[in-house]
Formats: structure tokens, sequence, C-alpha cells
């Protein structure tokens, strides 16, 4: 059997969970760092046109990444669980066909990514003024977001084993590069919008390579070898049996931000502008969600897979409150260094009071975002993936969705939009909070799946 130098079945479960969380919020904290400063760039050397046209396609990127890398995480479910119950074959099976299924998923990602973005654009009412720059931001993007597909794939897959160290020196690096290329591109060179775009791809396809290398040179059961690249018809039905309701789930909820986002672009480029700012700086915040999120669903995947439900129970209680406990002083922060945090993009005023607005209404509320997120990965670590999906689809999308297409209607203000996110937070910790007390999750063993 392969023994895997990670494995989070032993050991201190806080140390365990810490360990694995720490380099992943290090890493994504980079990444962060480069997504952002395209924005600061863009909004500094170019104009708020500009600015608009970047942050308020976010929306609409996650929707096609996130639908794809929700299988990344099926497969990093499956192979957790593999490495945990000792079987050395199976992850091996598992890991090839989460390789194969990247590969399709990814030509399948360019080439839509690119023919339907205009129309998808005229669908979400973009501006005149902005709409060129965000096409053209979006299909370069998209032309080469076959290496950011590939690159998580095989992040989950280096990380079902408990390894989270070396995808930080891959962000680290590949967020360096970015920063760089963006200043050159569009400061020095004198490139608009598209220099941010393809900063981001090179960037990206050199992460891309990093973790190839790692993978089929490691000596560990999930080494990647080219010529058993193929899908096994057992491990596909696993990993579209996890990821399948994950992929929905966050495409579902990307969907509904794109109404949001169409309802936020009635409002003009300032508003645009001054909440595409206030959402890049919650991006900061979120980061501990992300970051104890990946790290309980491999710990809860492999402790499952070792029939240790003590260690999931503690491991679970552990993650859930320390999440929540860092983004309700986050949100304190945030609430207080709104306007400067948004004026760092631009400093046109009214900018400003769009974004700062959105900021101090969801700032207190960020725990229970991060309550909901993290209760998902739980879910998902314990075989019950369809759970996350039916409370996200039900309180965030249906409830988001009902509200903008009835009171929205009737009600033009701005005010809808920065509320409407801390009331379907509310809703989803509440749902998730009892699904738990009906689980027992903290009191004796959780259920398996």
């Amino acid at each position: 059997m392969t023994v895997h130098r990670n494995l989070m079945t032993e050991g201190n479960v806080r140390r365990k969970i810490l360990g694995f969380a720490l380099p992943v919020l290090a890493g994504y904290f980079f990444q962060q760092l480069y997504n952002t400063v395209d924005a600061l760039i863009v909004g500094n050397f170019l104009n708020a046109d500009a600015l608009a046209a970047v942050t308020s396609t976010s929306s609409y990127m996650y929707l096609m990444i996130g639908f794809v890398t929700g299988f990344a995480t099926g497969a990093g479910i499956i192979i957790a669980r593999h490495i945990g119950s000792g079987d050395a074959a199976q992850t091996e099976k598992a890991v090839h066909t989460a390789v194969a299924l990247g590969l399709v998923f990814s030509a399948l990602l360019t080439a839509a990514g690119v023919l339907i973005t205009p129309g998808v654009l005229t669908l979400m009412g973009t501006p005149e003024t902005v709409f060129h720059r965000s096409c053209t931001y979006l299909q370069v993007y998209f032309a080469g977001s076959f290496a950011l597909v590939m690159y998580n794939m095989l992040v989950s897959i280096l990380q079902a084993t408990g390894e989270s160290r070396f995808p930080l020196v891959c962000l680290v690096i590949s967020s360096l590069t970015n920063i760089v290329l963006d200043i050159v591109f569009i400061a020095g060179i004198g490139m608009d919008v598209e220099g941010a775009a393809l900063a981001t791809v090179i960037s990206e396809i050199m992460s891309l390579v990093l973790m190839a290398v790692k993978l089929t040179r490691t000596h560990e059961s999930v080494r990647i070898r080219l010529k058993k690249i193929r899908i096994d018809r057992g491990s596909l039905r696993y990993i579209l049996t996890y990821g399948f309701p994950t992929a929905l789930q966050g495409s579902v909820i990307d969907l509904s931000n794109m109404l949001i986002q169409s309802y936020i672009n009635s409002f003009g480029r300032d508003a645009m502008a001054g909440i595409g700012a206030s959402i890049k700086v919650e991006g900061f915040m979120f980061l501990p969600v992300t970051a104890f999120s990946m790290a309980l669903t491999t710990f809860v995947s492999q402790n499952m897979g070792a029939k240790k439900t003590d260690r999931v129970r503690e491991g679970t209680t552990f993650g859930l409150f320390t999440t929540a406990g860092l983004l309700l002083a986050f949100g304190i922060l945030a609430f207080f260094l709104a306007p400067g945090l948004v004026a760092l993009f631009n400093s046109d005023p009214a900018i400003i009071r769009y974004g700062a607005g959105r900021t101090r209404v969801c700032a207190f509320f960020y725990c229970l975002c991060g309550f909901s997120h993290t209760a998902s990965a739980v879910m998902r670590g314990l075989g019950k993936p369809m759970v996350p999906m039916l409370v996200m689809l039900l309180c965030w999308c249906l409830v988001r969705v009902l509200v903008l297409f009835t009171l929205g209607q009737a009600i033009h203000e701005i005010w809808l939009i920065y509320w409407i996110y801390p009331f379907t937070w509310t809703l989803s910790t509440i749902v998730f909070f009892f699904q738990f007390r009906r689980l027992h999750i903290f009191t004796r063993h959780p259920a398996a799946a």
C-alpha cells in the first residue's frame, strides 16, 4: 500500500486541518491579489469604463469556470476516500479518470466561452459604453481557460492526499508573474483590458505546467502516467455523483449572481464599478472560507473512508466555528475601512458611495456566508452533496431571483442589491444548522453516506 505523507486520518485534528488550510489560505491570498491587481491597474491606468468592464464580468466567468471545476471537487472527494481506505488501485483509476475528464471539459469550455460571450453580455444588459471591453476581456480569458480548468483538476488530485503546500508555491509564482505582466502590458506597452486578461492566462499556464510536473514525478498513488489517462466507468460514475451536485450548485448560484449583475447594470457605470470593487474587497475577506472548505472536504472524506467518525465530528466543529469567527472579525474591519478600500480602485465619489454602501451592509453578515460555505464542504465530505446543492438552490438562488422579479420590479433601488445577500446568507445558515442537528453532527457520530 502506498504511504501518503500528509494523511489526515492520524494525528492532532486541529493541527492537521490548520496544516492543510494555512497554505491554501496563503495561496488563494496571492490568487485573489493578482485578480485584484487586474482591477487596480485597469481602474488607475485606464478609466472607470474599463474598471466596470473588468469587474462586472466576474459572475459570468465564475458560472462557466465554476461548473467545470465543480467536478474537480467531486474527483478530490473520491480520491481522498480511496486514500483514506488505503485502496491504491482505485485511487490510480480515479486520478487518471479525473485527468481525462478535465481534458474534455477544457476543450468544451474554451470553445463555448469564446463563442457565446457576446450573446451573454447582451442578455445581461451590459451598457454600450463597456460592452466592447467586457467582450474582449472575456474572450481572451476564455481562450486560455483550459489552463485554469486543468490546474484546478490537478490541484484537487494533489490536495486529496492532504498536500496543500506545493499549490501555494504555484500560486505565489503565478501571482507575481501576473502582477508583473499586468504592469508591463497595461502601464508599459499601453494595452487595454485585453492586457489584463492575457496576463492572467499566461500566469495560469505557468501554474498548470508546475502542477503537471509535480504529479508526473511523484512516487505516491496519485502519480499521473500519460499512457494511463483514460476514463474508468466506475470512477467516472462516482466523480459525477459527487461532482455534479457541486457543479450545479455553483452554477446556479453564479446564474443568480448574473441576474443580480443585470439589475446592477441598470444603475449605470458607477454602480457597476463601485459594487464590482466591493466584491473584489470581499474576495479577500472570504479567503478563510475557501481554505477551511477545502481542508474540511479532504479531512472529512479521508476520515469517512477510514471510518473514523469521531475525528469527523471534532474537525467539523473546529472548522465551522473558526471560519465564522474569522469572518466576523474581518467584517468589522471592512465596515470601518470600506470607503478607503473602494477608493483604491477608483477615487470617483459616486463609485466609492456605491461600493462602500454595499460593503457596510454586508460586512456583519460575512460570518453567516462563511458558515454556509463551510457547512457545504462538510456535507460533500460526508457523501451528501445533494444537501448543500438543494439548500443553496432554494435559499440563495430561488429567493434572490424571486425578490428581483417581484419586489425588484416595483422598487428600483440600489439598497435592494445591498440587502439581498445578507438576507439569503441568513436563510441558508438557519437551514444548515438544523441539518447538522438532524445528523447529530455536534453530539455523536455523524451519519455516513
